[in-house]
């Protein structure tokens, strides 16, 4: 009987292991993950989840796994796998034969340089383990820095503030979400944030970071100096790429894919934020989307082509994040568009559609409280999956709907 491995018991991989059984597999599979909770969605851990002192948002039942045959292996490790045996060792000395492979092995919270692992009152967010830590200084007469003006920063910051922290946010480009959110959005971010209290600062750079006498303390390249209770860093992540690597495989970026999430070996595949891959609708362009969407899609189709059904990548990036009452969403990528068009939607709400030079719509983001937004990024979302030109002009008008532009 075969026997398929999953490395990596998050969103992906969970969801790769279910979708196995749905899709008719009937040999073994087994799960393994690092942490000792059985899969839980890692989206809440930043936003309202993290106000919640209870369990995380888990997404199956524990009993669910072995009612469906699924051997799920918590608080294990992967150390390495032999392309040639075909064998996965993991960290307790145990081997695990594997007929196919899927590494969905996730990403991991970029640290700051020189400071150690483990310092109290400097911390990173990547785990539910993570967000109790962090939940304790989360309340009013404590004191939060955070580096770096993310959508994990300032989802952090948000949820800060709701609690009744005080916070200071630090980013050391000249304005928040630099990488992929449009300059009017994160504009009106940003004196959101500030009209709740919170204190950013852009454009300035850390020359140290350090822990003094039970506090974080900051010194920035101006000559200032900020203490808080803990100091949050959250520059980004980068994908767990080294099983990986010393098993041979091709890296760029992530853990190279191709079209079917296949890597450079045989019978090996990757999925979710680990890997990178060919994006056909922006000229086979390789990316990387560490996205709780794609990490689900991909362990859909990773699952799919594991069973030999050929399903190639086709979905539109899609990104969302929640900020007080405000939520913003984005549909596509928006390098390279040459304009842009803005459509209203009132109570504040607008999107952007981008277009590049031959006015084919690439991307859109929108914002607005609630979810003012979100009918209509799903329609740009099939816009752009349909390779459309719609008129510029139609796309700004209100009173235009999106669908009939789909229609045409």
């Amino acid at each position: 009987m075969a026997h398929f491995v999953i490395l990596g018991a998050g969103e992906c991989g969970a969801r790769a292991a279910f979708a196995l059984r749905e899709k008719g597999f009937d040999g073994d599979i087994t799960l393994v993950g690092a942490e000792p909770l059985h899969p839980y969605e890692r989206p809440p851990l930043s936003k309202a989840g993290i106000a919640d002192a209870g369990e995380p948002k888990f997404i199956a039942a524990a009993e669910k796994y072995g009612d469906s045959g699924i051997r799920l292996l918590t608080g294990l490790e992967a150390r390495d796998f032999d392309t040639e045996s075909k064998t996965v060792t993991l960290s307790n000395g145990a081997t695990l034969p594997y007929d196919k492979l899927l590494l969905a092995t996730g990403a991991a919270a970029r640290s700051f340089p020189g400071v150690p692992d483990g310092t109290p009152h400097i911390r990173l967010l990547r785990t539910h383990q993570d967000a109790t830590a962090l939940r304790e200084t989360m309340r009013p007469g404590k004191s939060i820095a955070i580096i770096g003006g993310g959508f994990i920063g300032l989802e952090l910051a948000a949820t800060a503030r709701r609690l009744g922290a005080e916070v200071t946010v630090i980013e050391g480009l000249e304005r928040v979400l630099k990488r992929g959110v449009p300059e009017a959005i994160a504009h009106l971010l940003t004196e959101r944030h500030r009209a709740e209290g919170v204190d950013i600062r852009c454009g300035v750079s850390i020359e140290r970071l350090s822990e003094e006498g039970g506090r974080a303390t900051i010194r920035l390249s101006n000559g200032e100096r900020i203490e808080a209770d803990l100091a949050l860093v959250g520059i980004g992540a980068r994908p767990n790429v080294e099983i990986a690597e010393r098993a041979g495989l091709t890296i760029e970026n992530g853990i190279a894919v191709d079209s079917y999430l296949q890597t450079s070996a045989p019978d090996v595949f990757a999925a979710g934020d680990c890997c990178s891959f060919p994006l056909p609708i922006y000229g086979g362009r390789r990316v990387r989307l560490e996205s709780w969407r794609n990490a689900q899609e991909q362990g859909t189709l990773a699952a799919a082509n594991m069973l030999g059904r050929g399903e190639a990548v086709s979905a539109v990036p899609w990104f969302w994040s929640d900020q007080y009452d405000m939520t913003l969403q984005i549909a596509g990528l928006a390098e390279g568009a040459a304009t842009h068009q803005r459509r209203d939607l009132g109570a504040g709400a607008f999107i952007l559609f981008h277009l590049d030079a031959d006015g084919r719509l690439i991307a859109a983001s929108g914002i607005g409280p609630g979810n003012a937004v979100a009918r209509d990024i799903r329609l740009a979302e099939m816009l752009i999956a349909a390779r459309a030109h719609p008129d510029p002009a139609a796309l700004a008008a209100s009173d235009i709907k999106l669908k009939s532009l789909l229609a045409a």
